[in-house]
């Protein structure tokens, strides 16, 4: 299997939507995921998990042009900071190492687009996405009280210096330690495909 991610498509969106439901509960609509598409600053990332054909396979799913979408991400650029505004893991997929391949991915995309800085909110009684993004390097800058439909507080995590050689280090480290993570379950690499970038708004 192949871990793949690269950016969503307008036929793409349907599946967006059907997975946000699955992760988020309803998050945001087809309207909003085409607003994100549409908009110039913004970045939607899909990732899939691709299986390898082999000549003892017998290819029952191959009529569809791509696998099912597991997992999604959104960037937006703010001048030069970049703001993960979604990333999310299909239940049945995760504790895996995918989110962590996702998060990498848009600090990878960050970074590409000259970010200098990474933020986000994050729940916090989500202890594994904090403990996530923890390990990748992201420190608590402040909390917003009540931020959440269902009362609870958002951390509100800060990462710097994104241009920095030293950056790149842990850029590469992280990304080794995901493959590592994601060949336990039988993944053979990790595919980032970032296509045509959209212009600078």
């Amino acid at each position: 299997m192949l871990v793949e991610v690269s950016p969503l498509q307008a036929q793409d969106l349907a599946d967006a939507v059907a997975l946000d439901l699955q992760i988020f509960g309803g998050w945001w609509s087809l309207q909003g995921y085409q607003q994100e598409l549409d908009r110039l600053s913004s970045t939607l990332l899909g990732l899939r998990v691709r299986r390898e054909r082999s000549a003892s396979t017998v290819p029952h799913d191959e009529t569809s042009s791509s696998p099912p979408l597991v997992g999604i991400g959104c960037l937006w650029r703010v001048e030069d900071e970049a703001h993960i505004t979604m990333l999310g893991i299909h239940p049945q997929y995760q504790s895996r190492g995918l989110g962590q391949a996702l998060l990498t991915s848009l600090l990878a995309l960050a970074r590409l687009e000259q970010a200098n800085r990474a933020t986000l909110e994050v729940n916090v009684a989500n202890s594994a996405a904090v403990k996530l993004y923890q390990k990748l390097g992201f420190k608590t800058a402040g909390r917003r009280p009540h931020y959440y439909d269902n009362g609870e507080d958002a951390l509100i995590l800060w990462q710097g210096s994104l241009q920095a050689p030293q950056f790149q280090q842990s850029l590469e480290e992280w990304q080794r330690d995901t493959e590592h993570r994601l060949a336990r379950w039988g993944c053979t690499g990790l595919n980032l495909i970032w296509g045509e970038p959209k212009a600078s708004s």
